[in-house]
């Protein structure tokens, strides 16, 4: 099994890489569905349901979930796993539950300017997105704030989202083979 993250603040194209892993026969695990799901529940803000779950559970509540989520999907695929890709990673906590959970565990960071991502999140118009620049300003500086930065810089591949994109497309595919081509030597290596 192969499982793959995908960190990056909102609008740098996240979305993009996922959709191109479910192309490659990749299990898509978004982060924040989780806490998009607990803010139906709660009624409240994603946002703050964001903050409250960490604060109600600890910093790796979401992550627990996810790796939870994967080990039942697999549990009747011991003889041909399933690959999947975590989108929406923020934390390095995060990032420890799924190294301690996942062998071969990488991150993707993918990198857009502000300017960018606020007019990529204007044409969206998700529920959590805002026209505003005010609003977005704060909304990264809320995901900087889970320690985002530090998943960013710590990554195991960066790729910029800012040309056309047929090249991000492109990266974000030779990315993916070049993971299972390792998973493939690995294996192909032990005695």
């Amino acid at each position: 099994m192969r499982v793959i993250g995908v960190t990056g603040l909102p609008g740098s194209g996240k979305s993009v890489v996922a959709r191109i892993a479910k192309n490659m026969d990749f299990n898509i695990i978004r982060m924040g569905d989780i806490i998009r799901d607990e803010a139906l529940k709660r009624n409240a803000d994603i946002g703050e349901t964001a903050i409250n779950l960490r604060e109600e559970y600890g910093k790796y509540v979401v992550a627990e979930r996810c790796v939870e989520i994967i080990k039942e999907s697999n549990k009747k695929l011991v003889n041909n796993p399933n690959n999947y890709i975590i989108e929406g990673i923020r934390s390095p906590a995060e990032v420890k539950i799924f190294r301690k959970n996942f062998r071969y565990f990488k991150v993707i960071a993918v990198h857009s300017s502000p300017k960018t991502r606020f007019m990529r999140l204007k044409k969206r118009k998700r529920s959590d997105d805002s026209p505003n620049f005010h609003e977005f300003n704060k909304r990264d500086k809320r995901e900087l704030n889970f320690g985002i930065g530090d998943v960013i810089a710590t990554s195991n591949y960066m790729v910029v989202n800012e040309g056309p994109i047929w090249k991000f497309k492109n990266a974000i595919r030779n990315t993916l083979r070049n993971e299972m081509e390792k998973k493939t030597s690995s294996k192909s290596r032990k005695p």
